[in-house]
């Protein structure tokens, strides 16, 4: 009868230790499976977050090259890409020296050709960005001359205009 007793008593036992290792499995898995969640969506926004930097950074380079490079020839021509790459503040002030622009370009005939050679953000948001850029400009005089490569630094403001990314103000830094 004692005998028929403990295995009752144990037999009751199990069903409870089972029960509980059951909920524990199930709470473990839920948690990694919250935790699997969580590391995909981080991993996605890192990738978002490169995306518009790598962005913004392409989008800096090119308008360093069309503000820095001018041919003699089309003066107008070249300032009209940089007002269609530009969002005011940048674009009204440009706008309003375009005429004194192309008169100099006019002028001193020389052609600029600009390279940007590298970018660098340093912060940016959804729809914003400054970004650091190095670039090197080549004058050619009218007889065909070029002078020595000038290496420059500057400083973009970049905004998001639609679907495009334009230069909201330049700075030339030392």
């Amino acid at each position: 009868m004692l005998n028929q007793a403990l295995v009752t008593t144990e037999a009751r036992r199990r069903p409870r230790r089972r029960l509980i290792v059951t909920i524990v499995a199930l709470l473990s898995a839920a948690a990694m499976a919250a935790a699997s969640g969580y590391l995909a969506w981080s991993h996605q926004q890192v990738q978002a977050d490169r995306q518009n930097r790598a962005e913004f950074a392409a989008a800096a380079k090119q308008v360093a090259i069309t503000l820095m490079s001018v041919d003699a020839d089309d003066p107008e021509s070249g300032v009209q890409r940089i007002l269609d790459n530009a969002v005011d503040p940048f674009r009204a002030e440009f706008a309003s020296a375009a005429d004194d622009f192309v008169r100099v370009s006019q002028d001193a005939k020389v052609t600029t050709k600009a390279t940007a050679d590298a970018a660098a953000v340093k912060s940016v948001d959804d729809d914003s960005a400054v970004v650091l850029v190095a670039a090197t400009s080549t004058v050619t005089d009218a007889e065909g001359v070029a002078e020595p490569p000038r290496s420059w630094r500057l400083s973009v403001d970049l905004r998001r205009d639609g679907d495009r990314i334009k230069m909201s103000s330049v700075e030339f830094l030392s």
